[in-house]
Parts: structure tokens; sequence; C-alpha cells
């Protein structure tokens, strides 16, 4: 198994991971009462705001530590450059990763306009995240076992 495959195989690992473990986190903190009330708007825009951050920030550290690992283990080094390969499997995951968020927030545009409530467009927008991240992975393992 090549790095870059490893590496996708951590990534998506560690999305589902993150994911599940904050929503877990954050689902008790879930205010009761009115679906537009002002503590539910602030209760899903900072689930919004730090499930970014906290996603951004592991993933930081996992990259880090996988490095780790894979050198340690390996005895190699990360690959230091990308070629032809590389990037158009970087780039076709961009495209699939991108297509199920475009789709995620159609969707979650949509459920405003026919008078769903907030918490509706929220979750499909947190799911069209979630999904894409996914996507993004999967298909970058997918093309690199594959090919292009």
């Amino acid at each position: 198994m090549t790095y870059q495959e490893k590496k996708s195989i951590v990534s998506l690992i560690s999305s589902i991971l993150i994911f599940v473990l904050y929503c877990l986190y954050r689902y008790p903190l879930y205010p009761g009462g009115a679906p537009d009330s002002k503590e539910m708007l602030h209760y899903w825009g900072s689930f919004v705001l730090v499930l970014t951050l906290v996603s951004i920030a592991a993933h930081i550290v996992i990259s880090i530590i996988f490095n780790i690992i894979f050198r340690i283990t390996t005895g190699e080094k990360e690959p230091a450059f990308a070629d032809e390969l590389d990037k158009r499997i970087d780039l076709l995951a961009f495209r699939n990763s991108f297509v199920v968020f475009v789709i995620g927030f159609i969707l979650a545009m949509g459920s405003l306009v026919i008078d769903r409530p907030l918490e509706v467009m929220f979750v499909i927008l947190i799911a069209s995240g979630f999904l894409s991240d996914v996507i993004g992975s999967v298909s970058r393992m997918y093309h690199y076992k594959r090919g292009v």
C-alpha cells in the first residue's frame, strides 16, 4: 500500500471519528424550545463554527502524527513532490467533494424555500460538509487503488 493510500485511509477514519465524537459531545447541549429562537440559532451557528475549527486543527494534528508514525514504521520520508498522477487524483477528489457539498448547499437553501425550520437547513449543511469530506477521501483512495 502506498503512502497516498494510507494517508487517504487515515483521513477517512479521522473525518468520521472527528464528526461522530463532536456530534456526541454537542448533542446533550441541544436547546429545547422554539425552532426559530435566538438560542437555537446560537447553538447551530456555534456548532458549525466550532466543528470547522476543531476539524481543521484535528486534521493537522492527525496528519503530523501520521507522518511521524509512517516514518518510524517504514523508514521512508513523505514524498517531497506530487507528480501528475497525484495532482490529477487530488483534482478529481476535490471535484467530487465539491459537487457533494454544492448539492447539499442547494438542498439546504431549498429547505428554506419550502418553509422547513432553520434547523433542517443547518442539519443539511452539516451533513453535506461531512459527506463531502468523506467522498473526497473515498475518491482519493479509489483513484489511487484503481487508477484514473
